[in-house]
């Protein structure tokens, strides 16, 4: 039985940047090589970032893609890399036309390629495009009908991208009739909770299904809303995980994978399953005989991690793509005392570190001398700039020049406060970062053009109640590591409020926020009707009221800044439902 020494490189592709892309395959690639990797693989689209979106449809930017494809095919010969197989992501066309899709040739598809010997040995594209969730694959390309499989060392290696594993049949079927000795998957699969514990159960079915080995290599990263965790993971054709990679920091697994001799006779053109046609393809190279003990390389397999610190994460690596991957160096947040604002600054200061975050405390008539006490407190626990503007005169200007009461008073403070972090932000050059997390966003407690004011929402998908779990997490983190916790207790303890008008706080106006969140977790993630959840032992009255609040401010959630996804339906890519909807129930 050969050995194949197969190296998986986790690694943070940015969108449209192909000469950086290609500079981070040839380093990952040299590393590789170095410890003696036979085959290289990256993610989905790692040439050109993940997902392209509509750039996909500019006919510039896809033979952008092909030419980049082919410079570093040549690249990595002329570097001394070119007899390690490498395959890679990038975005290509058909080059035939797809009647039934009504698509000509030249549509644009999701590839991989293989580069060896400074050629482009073979291409193929996605067979199975997702068109749920935050995919839309079925607009920008059409389907690919090979299934490539490539003869290294020895070995039968079928090809796959993402999709084609997360689908019955396909290409999982195609390989289990070419007898391959391995399955190697490219993905660009964003995380969402529990995600990881879905892919082990996944590949380990898809390795049996296939008869063989499995190895799955994943991006990490953010791009927009969606964060990408890596957890790339290696299983035998029994499903005993061989290998697996930490989640969110790139890593280079590199492993000896003791695999069937390919026996296969099978040539090209066959028709396998899904109508889909073998392509080989060989690459030479002496089968390897059984490594010793002492000589075989072995990746660890990494320990998961809790769902607060898997949470935790994904809002840092979001938000510090999105900052760094636009250009940015440094963020804005209003600092309330509140919890949300809290996290916020909390979590920007792990993403981008706390000289680059600015915060101003913009207090009003109504702001408690606590909440100022823990802003400041924040900023001295934390080392992050911090500045205070009090408002009161602004709104004193205001509300001599017009009559408001109520909830006009109320939120004429979130905009005096969101149009003076707008003004700091353009004078001195800081993104902003809006505070609002999900259970506001979900009935419309968010302030139009107010505290809803930024570039970014790092706590865009948090509901409120895990809002404070994360917190308390992020404070017992810094206690393991021996440091002081970032966040004050009384941030976390006290009743939340707006501190708007005197006395106020959230549940004078919105039920318990773990009610709350129950019901909007049923309505929004999982779907269920008023009437399922009524049926479900809630009180008819709450409901009704949160779904109202739900369906009347879906208005405000689309001019809401783009925040990491880390639930299983996020206000976005996700959930595209009507602002003008009349529908109804209870």
């Amino acid at each position: 039985m050969p050995t194949l020494r197969l190296a998986l490189c986790q690694t943070d592709p940015w969108v449209g940047d192909l000469a950086r892309n290609g500079d981070e395959v040839v380093r990952w690639t040299r590393q590789a090589a170095e410890a003696g990797a036979q085959l290289v693989a990256f993610p989905e689209m790692a040439l050109t970032g993940y997902p392209v979106e509509d750039l996909a449809l500019r006919h510039s930017f896809v033979e952008a893609s092909r030419s980049a494809l082919v410079e570093l095919a040549e690249r990595l010969a002329r570097e001394g890399l070119g007899e390690v197989p490498v395959v890679v992501g990038y975005l290509g066309r058909s080059e035939h036309a797809s009647p039934r899709l009504g698509r000509p040739a030249g549509s644009p598809q999701n590839c991989a390629a293989v580069l060896h010997r400074g050629e482009v040995v073979t291409r193929f594209a996605k067979h199975h495009l997702p068109n749920y969730g935050v995919f839309d694959e079925f607009r920008w390309f059409v389907p690919g009908d090979q299934l490539p499989v490539l003869r290294v060392r020895g070995v039968d290696v079928a090809l796959a991208i993402c999709e084609d594993i997360w689908q019955d049949g396909g290409r999982v079927s195609a390989a289990a009739e070419a007898e391959a000795g391995l399955l190697l998957v490219l993905n660009g699969s964003p995380y969402e909770r529990d995600k990881d514990d879905r892919r082990l159960e996944l590949v380990r079915r898809r390795a049996a299904e296939a008869g063989c080995a499995l190895a799955y290599v994943n991006m990490v990263g953010g791009q927009d809303e969606l964060v990408f965790d890596g957890d790339s993971i290696v299983v035998a054709a029994d499903g005993e995980v061989l290998a697996r990679s930490p989640q969110f920091e790139e890593h280079l697994m590199v492993l000896d994978l003791d695999l069937p001799a390919a026996s296969s006779d099978h040539t090209d053109g066959l028709l396998l399953a899904d109508g889909l046609h073998l392509v080989r393809s060989e690459l030479g190279g002496e089968p390897v005989e059984p490594v010793e003990p002492a000589e075989r390389v072995s990746s660890e397999v990494a320990p998961r991690i809790s769902d607060e610190a898997e949470i935790w994460a994904a809002l840092v690596s979001g938000t510090r793509a999105y900052v760094v991957k636009n250009g940015m160096r440094s963020v804005l947040i209003g600092l309330s005392g509140g919890i949300d604002s809290a996290l916020v600054a909390s979590i920007a200061v792990d993403a981008i570190g706390a000289e680059n975050v600015y915060c101003v405390s913009m207090p009003s008539r109504y702001s408690s001398q606590h909440s100022r006490d823990d802003a400041a407190e924040l900023a001295r626990r934390t080392g992050l700039n911090f500045r205070t503007v009090p408002i009161a005169p602004m709104f004193d200007a205001y509300m001599a020049a017009t009559e408001l009461t109520g909830l006009a008073e109320e939120n004429l403070q979130s905009r005096l406060r969101g149009t003076l972090l707008m003004a700091v932000s353009n004078q001195e050059g800081h993104l902003v970062l809006a505070p609002g997390n999900k259970s506001e966003l979900a009935v419309g407690y968010s302030t139009l053009y107010g505290d809803s004011v930024g570039a970014y929402g790092p706590i865009k998908d948090v509901y409120k109640s895990l809002i404070f779990r994360l917190a308390r997490w992020r404070n017992e983190e810094a206690l393991r590591r021996g440091e002081e916790p970032p966040i004050p207790e009384n941030t976390i303890s006290k009743p939340p409020s707006a501190e708007l008008r005197p006395d106020q706080v959230d549940t004078d106006s919105l039920p318990d926020y773990d009610l709350l969140d129950e019901v909007l977790t049923r309505y929004i993630e999982g779907d269920e009707g008023r009437d399922a959840i009524v049926a479900a032992g809630f009180d008819p009255a709450v409901v009704d009221r949160v779904v109202r609040l739900v369906d009347t401010a879906e208005y405000k959630r689309r001019q809401y800044p783009p925040g990491p996804k880390v639930s299983v339906k996020n206000f976005g890519r996700d959930r595209r439902l009507p602002i003008t909807n009349r529908w109804r129930r209870g």
